[in-house]
């Protein structure tokens, strides 16, 4: 198994590692916060029972008050048969009716003519009874809460008498609407950290509220969709209040409960861009030391080929001398030459090599026939003549032959040593694509990117780093693009390299 398969495979169990884990936190976060909120259920439900109950408190307490009130009428139309009697009565024991009259201590009474002047008052504020405008607009204020009770004396003009409800009861009811406004409002600050909208029968207009925005709260359209979206996530909360008709509570989850539902995401969310930024450092770090590693390799291969290449040169010197045959020397002189251009281009590896103009095409077919006796017999690399075969580029000459070595070698382990090798030049606009095409075995769409990866390798031998260094030379030192044009299994691989023709002083990037 190659390294880029190992790497691959170790990601693959990282990953599923990675994914059991957030599906474990993910769960074991959902699991709490489900029991915070059954709990927090819990609780809104015995508060709305608390407060159906005490609504029901509130109710009762009206109707003793109700009781109250029908008592004052009674008393009021036995006062009112009293006078009566009193006024029209043969019988000679008022006792009785003068006590009725006179156990009247509370209930404000005034008896009047048919004319409205005044005979007769009970418990009335005497700064009231003194002042005739006064008392005629309390007549008539009375006259609308309760109908006048007439009185009908034998011998005298008919009379009525008028009466309200007496000062306990109208305290009472003061003391009602005070204990109705407190359970508005404890109704809803008692709710702790739930948001609460209490409303009227209409649903509409709000009375009181809690826990909710002031930007949502100063806002009526933000305040429906608010009571709307209350009234699809909770069952409102209806409440019959005295004189309030029905209301209705509408409430939600608390803010906390919301928070803790998205807590996880976010912390996974946080974990991972920390998790990337470290990643990314490390990474920045890794190939920065494996870039010192390969320079020094290279240098240091250079550096070690120097001595027995000056060796190798002075001996053919030597041959030559003896009249060894010439054809061989000639041979012996060009694999030298060859060497020292493999021992140029592992000096350059880590500095910043010079871009001269080149003539694209001269170069490419002084690379290919070069290769050409090298390769198995079998093969058959031809380079294809442009329109313009003087076009030129700016190139390292040493290092831009190296990358077309590299595709053409893979090219022929991919044809297994038989088949054929095209390299052809297109010129397009400011740039020119050169493209390099075998009948090899091809390669698997999912791969397309990842063979320039260092390690990537199909051979039982060999680091993997031929694709890794073109790729590296074409767009760090010449600001070009190397890509796999099209290739599949079976039909032959297409690799292009993308040059831009203008004129280039240096490599864009030095190590």
């Amino acid at each position: 198994m190659d390294l880029y398969s190992r790497k691959q495979r170790w990601k693959l169990v990282l990953a599923t590692m990675a994914l059991l884990i957030v599906g474990a936190s993910l769960w074991y976060s959902n699991t709490i916060v489900e029991r915070v909120r059954a709990e927090e259920r819990r609780k809104v439900e015995l508060w709305a029972e608390a407060v159906k109950n005490r609504a029901e408190l509130v109710n009762y307490t009206e109707k003793l008050f109700d009781r109250l009130r029908e008592e004052e009428r009674k008393k009021v139309q036995l006062f009112a048969e009293a006078m009566q009697r009193l006024g029209g009565s043969d019988e000679t024991d008022f006792s009785f009716y003068l006590r009725v009259v006179s156990d009247n201590t509370t209930v404000p009474v005034v008896i009047t003519d048919e004319k409205g002047e005044k005979r007769f008052d009970r418990n009335m504020d005497s700064t009231i009874v003194n002042d005739p405008a006064r008392l005629a607009e309390e007549i008539k204020a009375m006259a609308r809460v309760y109908t006048p009770i007439g009185i009908s004396i034998p011998g005298v003009e008919k009379q009525l008498l008028y009466y309200k409800d007496s000062k306990v009861v109208t305290e009472l009811e003061e003391v009602m609407d005070g204990i109705i406004r407190s359970f508005i409002s404890e109704t809803v600050m008692s709710t702790a950290a739930v948001p609460v909208i209490y409303t009227d029968s209409t649903r509409t207009r709000v009375i009181e509220y809690g826990h909710i925005d002031p930007m949502t709260a100063g806002d009526s359209s933000a305040m429906q969709a608010r009571i709307r979206s209350m009234a699809q996530a909770n069952t409102p909360i209806a409440i019959d209040l005295p004189g309030k008709g029905r209301n209705y509570i509408f409430y939600e989850e608390s803010l906390v409960i919301t928070q803790l539902r998205y807590f996880p995401y976010v912390q996974l969310v946080i974990l991972a861009l920390f998790l990337i930024v470290a990643y990314a450092l490390f990474s920045i770090f890794r190939n920065a030391e494996q870039n010192q590693v390969w320079v020094g390799m290279a240098k240091e291969t250079a550096h070690q080929l120097g001595t027995p290449l000056s060796s190798l040169m002075a001996w053919m010197e030597l041959l030559k001398a003896e009249h060894v045959n010439p054809e061989a020397l000639n041979e012996m002189r060009k694999d030298v030459d060859r060497l020292e251009v493999i021992t140029e281009r592992f000096s350059k590896i880590g500095s910043a090599p010079d871009l001269a103009s080149e003539k694209l095409y001269h170069t490419l077919r002084a690379t290919v026939l070069y290769l050409r006796p090298r390769l198995p017999g079998r093969v058959r690399i031809e380079v294809t003549p442009p329109a313009d075969t003087e076009l030129q580029v700016p190139l390292n000459r040493a290092l831009f032959s190296w990358v077309v070595e590299n595709l053409i070698r893979n090219a022929v382990d991919a044809m297994e040593g038989e088949g054929s090798i095209t390299v052809e030049m297109v010129p397009e606009g400011h740039e020119v694509h050169i493209d390099v095409t075998d009948t090899g075995k091809g390669i698997p769409a999912s791969k397309h990117r990842t063979v320039f990866q260092p390690g990537f390798t199909t051979k039982k031998r060999g680091w993997g780093l031929g694709l890794s260094l073109s790729k590296r030379i074409i767009e760090q030192y010449h600001g070009g693009k190397i890509l796999v044009k099209r290739s599949a299994p079976g039909k032959g691989t297409t690799f292009r390299i993308t040059l831009n023709q203008g004129v280039l002083s240096s490599a864009l990037v030095s190590e």
